[in-house]
């Protein structure tokens, strides 16, 4: 029954909910996906996004991307001298982190009774998007997602963000699939991301990890393969993680981060920041029309 789902989150760090969308409207996302990577390429600025780089770290594109829809390439998608070397079609990382806002297609969906009576049956009492994503793990370039817990990036207190991932595609150990250190929740936040406090720019970077990246022995993880449409729910403190996909098939993906704000702290060192243009509204009184 789904309404142990709180318990299961409790205690795995994670829950699978299959068919969650349909396979129509996992088409219609990915329609609309499609044509944001077509539009990407309108844009004179090229941002790359890895997660085992800094670059982002020192990007201003991306910090400002709280109450926009920004585009991010992968790394292995341009050569020595910058150009691309794949078709421009598959050259995504990703694209962020407003489309719950501002894009019709993902709005509905994100503010949508099926995602409200998850909230309701998860305990929330005022539940908030923060931040959404589009990602596209395209066969040969998808990058490798290292080990991380989310409220690194998204850090409250004293309870813990929660992500909605679902994959619009089938999720495989081959092309990706997520890998869950299970448990791992339990043992709190183990880094931080934090906007750098250093008020003489000598640093050249606007964000700063509080402490050296952990390591987590592999042989702890477990591969989650699901198929598309699937929920997963992600406790805000466990570690995860997906490698890179190196099969000939996408792993399209939308997702979404979810706090509490009654009660509950939001840090004003994370990277994200609440604006005017990107308010963090109720997602049991936001309408899904824009």
């Amino acid at each position: 029954m789904r309404d142990t789902i709180r318990n299961q989150l409790d205690q795995d760090g994670y829950v699978v909910l299959e068919d969650f969308l349909r396979p129509a409207e996992c088409d219609e996302l990915l329609a609309a996906g499609v044509e944001l990577a077509m539009q990407a390429h309108e844009n004179d600025q090229k941002c790359v996004f890895s997660t085992t780089g800094k670059q982002q770290l020192q990007d201003k594109y991306f910090i400002e991307s709280n109450d926009k829809i920004s585009y991010f390439f992968e790394a292995d998608a341009f050569g020595p001298d910058g150009a691309l070397q794949v078709d421009p079609s598959v050259s995504l990382n990703k694209v962020g982190h407003a489309l719950h806002l501002l894009h019709p297609i993902f709005r509905c969906y994100t503010y949508s009774d099926r995602v409200k009576a998850v909230c309701r049956e998860l305990g929330f009492k005022e539940p908030s998007v923060v931040q959404s994503m589009y990602i596209y793990k395209n066969p040969g370039v998808g990058g490798e997602v290292v080990a991380h817990q989310d409220a690194t990036y998204l850090y409250t207190e004293p309870l813990p963000p929660v992500g909605f991932w679902i994959p619009l595609e089938d999720a495989t150990i081959q092309n990706g699939c997520l890998w869950m250190l299970r448990g791992s929740h339990k043992s709190g936040v183990h880094r931080r991301l934090i906007r750098n406090p250093d008020k003489d720019k000598e640093s050249k970077q606007a964000l700063i990890y509080d402490t050296p990246s952990p390591i987590y022995p592999s042989s702890s993880f477990t591969p989650i393969p699901v198929s598309r449409g699937t929920l997963v729910l992600i406790h805000g403190n466990v570690v995860h993680k997906s490698a890179p996909n190196k099969s000939e098939k996408s792993r399209h993906a939308y997702t979404f981060h979810v706090i509490e704000k009654k009660d509950n702290a939001y840090s004003p060192d994370n990277w994200l920041q609440e604006g005017e243009n990107a308010p963090f509204l109720d997602l049991y009184t936001t309408p899904q029309m824009i």
